[in-house]
């Protein structure tokens, strides 16, 4: 809506100064509270074309669009800032050209973008820790495609290495032929459980190597239990078919776990890879990198590249028993990428424990095709943490993703329960509405916070059906589809339009303006990668329609004109309502 304004002061600088506009910058902003006005324009640069002060300058600007343009009402000049206020006309205009469903990005140029999060290793179910990389990618994808690009959603299963080889170790010791099956345990809590045996064995083995005179490095180094995990590491590069077979086996088991908390969670991808279809690629460019002398290979045949004169370190790429890192297969899967798709980015949702092993790859990656050295992007997040502290997947000290949602459905069934507003429905039904305020709940509160911060997550919290939660949010949705319900009870006929007529008081006015920066507020948030950006814009939108309900009635309204701006005016906050809660990958339910 800023745009028209734009146009009329650049018009206003041609005639007036005979100026070409072409590339200057006008800056709009919506006018500060307490200041009589809708949009204030910064007009301290134009002085220079005026020859006059600021305030004469704004005052030559106002005047001439004021009597050209019918929508302006009004204007005032605060020192150097020129404040307009629109008519009523033109704000219900803007509300009957909204259509929040169907709008085009201006931006639109259909880029491809491959965004990679999930990426979990088979070797332990997910956890929180998860759950909010899951929701930021999927919810980042979201925005990116709707601000116009092309989006190819990935996931890359860490289906190898010496994690993995721990828990089969682990399995092969301890597990007497144990499956999901006989256990009746889901597949990855199972794999998990067998992880942490081994870490716990690795602890224990460390702890007597130290008492018998080895340093904390030595000790960590020749654990005999380590050393057997590293053997099958070498035996699975080496294509040994028995450990091959209980690889195949195990992952299986985690897959189908991994299956069911993604249905549970609402999230899907484009494209799957995994590490053991690229490692191999990753070793093949080391290799060549060896011969170009990009990378350099140690005396016990380790390979590393050495960035220390581009402020980071040595960074090992192949051990010397050949065998590869994540670096490796990393390198790999960013080179096949890039050739196979092309992309202008590819963005990694990753914690901010991995800063540094991004900023390395983004040098590798750049060294070894310079024309790709922009591709690579790392979003990097904040970790979740309990109010009780960190989380340490090694010790199973984690908050497992399945017992959270399953958690916060009862919370949700409970709180409900009480209430007793869906308790008339069907128990399918009902079940549905309970499951989309759970996972409304859970998603909100972690998608809320800008992604660079920290989140200390409280279940409590998140389920509040007030304040800035999704719950709230949820709810105002089913408030006003309750009222278009009633409306059509009694017989009231919505024509979907509203007369430029009617009267309007400024809260809706406000409320006008605030639902047509949505397209504004989805550019930025794609452009800075930050969902909370529309979470906290659908927060505000809330607030202000139920500040606007509770002092302006809808259905009692009897004056016609104004009644269908009213209804118009509920229905468009809705849609808003429903479409910002969509990308961030939550349900609105229409009843609550």
């Amino acid at each position: 809506m800023e745009i028209n304004i734009k146009k009329y002061i650049k018009e206003a600088l041609n005639s007036l100064y005979s100026v070409d506009t072409t590339n200057i910058d006008v800056a709009v902003e919506k006018t500060k509270e307490g200041i009589n006005g809708d949009f204030t324009v910064v007009v301290f640069a134009f002085s220079k074309f005026s020859k006059k002060s600021p305030a004469d300058t704004a005052k030559d600007l106002g005047a001439f669009i004021k009597q050209k343009y019918d929508d302006v009402s009004s204007y005032n000049v605060i020192n150097g800032f020129l404040n307009f206020r629109m008519t009523n006309e033109y704000w219900i205009d803007r509300l009957n050209n909204l259509n929040t469903n169907n709008k085009k990005s201006e931006e639109y140029d259909k880029k491809t973008i491959m965004v990679e999060f999930s990426s979990p290793n088979t070797n332990k179910p997910l956890h929180l820790g998860h759950i909010r990389n899951n929701i930021l990618g999927d919810s980042v994808s979201r925005i990116l495609k709707a601000s116009g690009k092309n989006v190819i959603k990935t996931n890359l299963i860490n289906d190898r290495g010496i994690h993995i080889c721990k828990s089969m170790l682990a399995w092969m010791k301890w597990g007497n032929g144990e499956t999901p099956e006989t256990s009746g345990k889901k597949g990855d809590k199972l794999v998990g459980d067998y992880y942490v045996k081994f870490e716990a064995e690795y602890k224990k083995q460390i702890e007597e190597l130290i008492k018998a005179g080895q340093t904390e490095t030595q000790a960590k180094a020749n654990a005999k239990i380590i050393l057997e995990a590293h053997e099958i590491l070498r035996k699975w590069e080496n294509g040994d078919e028995e450990i091959r077979k209980i690889w195949r086996m195990m992952n299986s088991w985690v897959y189908k776990g991994f299956e069911k908390t993604y249905s549970d969670l609402g999230i899907s991808f484009d494209k799957i890879y995994y590490e053991s279809d690229t490692y191999l690629l990753g070793k093949d460019i080391v290799n060549q990198g060896l011969e170009n002398e990009i990378f350099v290979r140690d005396e016990d045949s380790s390979v590393w590249i050495d960035l220390t004169d581009e402020g980071l370190d040595r960074k090992i790429l192949l051990r010397s028993d050949g065998t590869t890192v994540y670096m490796t297969q990393d390198i790999g899967t960013a080179i096949k990428r890039i050739e196979e798709v092309n992309p202008s980015k590819i963005i990694y949702v990753v914690g901010n424990e991995q800063d540094y092993h991004f900023a390395v790859l983004k040098k590798i990656i750049s060294k070894i095709n310079k024309s790709y050295s922009d591709v690579i992007e790392h979003l990097s997040y904040g970790m979740v943490e309990l109010p009780e502290g960190k989380m340490k997947s090694r010790e199973g000290k984690v908050v497992d993703a399945d017992d959270l949602i399953s958690d916060m459905i009862e919370t949700a069934r409970s709180i409900s329960n009480e209430a007793g507003k869906i308790n008339d429905l069907q128990d399918e039904e009902k079940e549905k509405i309970i499951r989309m305020i759970a996972l409304g709940a859970l998603k909100y509160f972690i998608i809320k916070v800008d992604p660079k911060k920290q989140i200390i997550f409280n279940p409590k919290e998140s389920i509040d059906f007030n304040g800035n939660t999704g719950p709230f949010i949820q709810y105002t949705h089913a408030r006003i589809k309750s009222i278009l319900r009633n409306a059509e009870k009694m017989n009231i006929k919505f024509h979907g339009k509203a007369s430029e007529e009617a009267d309007i008081v400024d809260l809706e006015i406000e409320l006008i303006s605030h639902l047509c920066t949505f397209e504004k507020v989805i550019q930025e948030s794609a452009n800075r990668l930050d969902p909370s950006l529309i979470a906290n814009y659908t927060y505000a939108l809330t607030k202000l329609f139920n500040q606007y309900y509770h002092e302006h009635s809808i259905l009692k309204e009897t004056e016609s004109k104004t009644l269908q701006l009213r209804l118009l005016l509920a229905q468009t906050v809705s849609q808003t309502i429903k479409s910002a809660m969509d990308l961030l990958g939550i349900e609105v339910p229409e009843i609550m």
